[in-house]
């Protein structure tokens, strides 16, 4: 009777542990409902998915600005060597401008960042310094609740954030485990988000 039981409670782990393997990917991806707001974000990365949704969001006119971050780059290290570096945000900026989106609502932030905890420091302090109360955070499916837990735990939702998912992004949110770029982004959000329940115990980067 006890190995019966023993087999039986084994066997439920292993179902409830089936359902959430097969269900990571979609309980990544937490997008809220598309609502007015002062700014639309996109988050650096998943070029040109998510500007290109962002070019979409402002057509919609949910927002009348989109930021960009500017992701940490070699340029310095290359300029020494006389080779031109053009930075992600350039291309975002470049792809936003051919979805329709006029120069001059786009604004580039000053500072350079190195991850999400940082690039989400630097997007409250300028929404704070522009006095903007509100923003659509643009990025992939797979990277939206590490980002709304991030800013709960920084910000505590003031600004407020409405999180929105680039649609055409490849990530499979159902069958994430078919092959090795999906793996690696759940593997990745995980220990992100691991990292930021504990309290973002692993800085940015090291001096």
């Amino acid at each position: 009777m006890k190995r019966v039981r023993l087999g039986v409670f084994v066997l439920i782990v292993l179902i409830a542990g089936l359902i959430v393997f097969r269900g990571a990917g979609r309980w990544l991806n937490r997008e809220d409902s598309l609502a007015h707001a002062d700014v639309i974000f996109v988050l650096g990365g998943g070029m040109p998915q998510r500007a290109a949704e962002a070019g979409q969001v402002y057509a919609a006119g949910y927002a009348p600005e989109v930021w960009l971050s500017r992701p940490d780059n070699p340029s310095a290290e290359l300029a020494k060597l006389g080779i031109r570096f053009v930075g992600e945000e350039e291309y975002n900026r470049q792809i936003l401008i051919h979805a329709g989106v006029p120069e001059n609502v786009i604004h580039i932030l000053p500072g350079p960042v190195v991850n999400t905890e940082q690039e989400l420091q630097e997007a409250a302090s300028e929404l704070r310094r522009e006095g903007k109360t509100s923003v659509i955070f643009v990025t992939s499916p797979q990277h939206t609740r590490r980002v709304w837990t991030i800013w709960q735990k920084l910000e505590r939702n003031d600004p407020r954030a409405i999180l929105h998912a680039a649609h055409a992004d490849p990530f499979d949110t159902d069958h994430w485990w078919r092959n090795t770029r999906d793996v690696l982004s759940v593997v990745r959000e995980s220990l992100g988000l691991l990292n930021a329940w504990a309290g973002l115990p692993v800085p940015p980067h090291s001096n």
